[in-house]
Parts: C-alpha cells; structure tokens; sequence
C-alpha cells in the first residue's frame, strides 16, 4: 500500500536539481569532499580567468569581442562603486569586482541544463553576505574608531526618538547578511523550480490525449521563464554588489 500511494505522488521533484553530491562515489560529505557545487565554482573562477585574463592580454587598440565584453564589465562595476562610495571607495574595487564577477557567472552557469546553481544555496550566498559584513564592520571601525556607532544614531529625527531609531538601526544593520543572502539565494532557486515544474509537463503529449494543449503551453512557459532567469541572473548580481557598495559607504561615511 505505501508503494502504491508513492507511486501515485508527485513523480518530479523541482528540487532535486539543488543536491550536493559528490563527485566521486556514494559516501557522505566532508568538508574536503569534492562535490558538484565544488566543480561548478571551479568552473565559474575558470571562466572568469578566461575573460578578464586570456581574454585580454593582447590588450589591442582595436578590442576583440572577448576584450570589450571584459572592458564592458570592468567599466560597469568601476563606475558603481565610485558612484555609490565615491573615490575613497575605489580602494575596495578589486573586491567588489571579484564578488561581481563570481556571483554573475555563477548564475548564468546555472542556467545550463543539468548544472548546478551554487548562488542558489544559503552556504555559499551566506559566506558571501558575511564576507561584506566582516569587511564592512571592521573598516567601519579601523577607520572612523568610536565614530562608526554614528551609523546609528539619527541626529536628524527628534531627541526623544533616537533612542528607538538606534535600537531599529542596530537590529537592521545586524539583519544584513541574513537578508544580503537569501535575497540572491531565494531568487535563484525560485526561478529554476518553476522552470523544472513546467518541464514536467512537457512530456504529456506522449502519455495522454490533454497534452495536446498542455504540451505546447508548458513549452512556451519553459521559454518564457528562462529568458526572465537570464535576466534575473544578472539583475541578482548587480543587486548584491550595489548593496554591498551602500553598505561600503556606511563604512567611510558613518554619519546620517
């Protein structure tokens, strides 16, 4: 009876596509076990060195396509970062940049069939939200000294309020990381869910004389919602790096 009410269930499971495995064996996972999520980072600092490395060393005056996409960018995220922090942010470009890059990679690499979305995990968008928050805090304090915990304290409301403001403030700014991450993670899973639903019912024209209809509409939706994920994956991506550059700020300029 139990096997039968199983095989009466769902017989596609949207999240299946979201496992760490290992890449070798069966066993269980270590945190020196090599897994898929381990081969897709690699694939993903790989990609990145091909562009911004192979891809740029003739350094033509004439770029090749590789080279302006590579220049593209490098422009892009130079230009947000001076503009969100300003010259003295420019010292944190590099990082910024290399956060960019990995995450938007990351996210078009898992739009391939079969491939795994590491951006969709909370382990890894977690030590990335966590990574900008240590950074951030321990400049904020290495820089402006006491002077950071006037980020704060909102010295344009009315005294009386302040107190509340700051205990707002403090609970929101230790909230960063939490949010900072399951916004990029929570986005990259929901879309490629709802794709591996619709691809579920692609198949029925084959079982049933309702997949004529159903077929086709599945199809379109598959189509439809992978042209929003590529935009997605880079809209996620320039959303994670423009707020770590708000959060930058914060760090150089603590005052309200």
């Amino acid at each position: 009876m139990a096997t039968e009410g199983q095989s009466e269930g769902l017989v596609f499971h949207p999240m299946d596509q979201f496992k760490i495995q290992p890449l070798f064996g069966d066993g269980p996972i270590h945190w020196y076990t090599p897994t898929n999520a381990t081969l897709w980072m690699g694939i993903a600092i790989l990609c990145i060195i091909g562009l911004f490395v192979i891809g740029t060393r003739g350094r033509a005056t004439i770029p090749s396509r590789i080279q302006s996409i590579a220049e593209l960018g490098y422009g892009f995220v130079h230009k947000m970062v001076e503009d969100v922090t300003g010259k003295e942010g420019l010292k944190f470009f590099p990082y910024v940049f290399t956060l960019f890059c990995f995450i938007v990679f990351s996210n078009f690499l898992g739009l391939i069939p079969g491939a795994l979305t590491t951006t969709s995990h909370i382990a890894v968008t977690g030590i990335l939200a966590m990574a900008v928050f240590l950074t951030v805090t321990i400049f904020g304090f290495i820089k402006n000294g006491a002077h950071f915990l006037e980020l704060f304290w909102v010295k344009s409301a009315p005294l009386p309020l302040r107190p509340v403001l700051a205990l707002i403030e403090v609970i929101s700014y230790f909230v960063r990381p939490v949010s900072h991450s399951i916004r990029l993670a929570g986005n990259m899973m929901a879309g490629h869910a709802v794709i591996k639903v619709f691809a579920a019912f692609a198949p029925l024209i084959l079982m049933s004389g309702i997949g004529i209809a159903v077929t086709p509409l599945s199809i379109l939706a598959i189509v439809a919602m992978y042209a929003l994920e590529i935009l997605v994956a880079f809209i996620q991506a320039y959303v994670f790096t423009i707020l770590t550059c708000v959060y930058l700020k914060d760090a150089l300029h603590p005052s309200h």
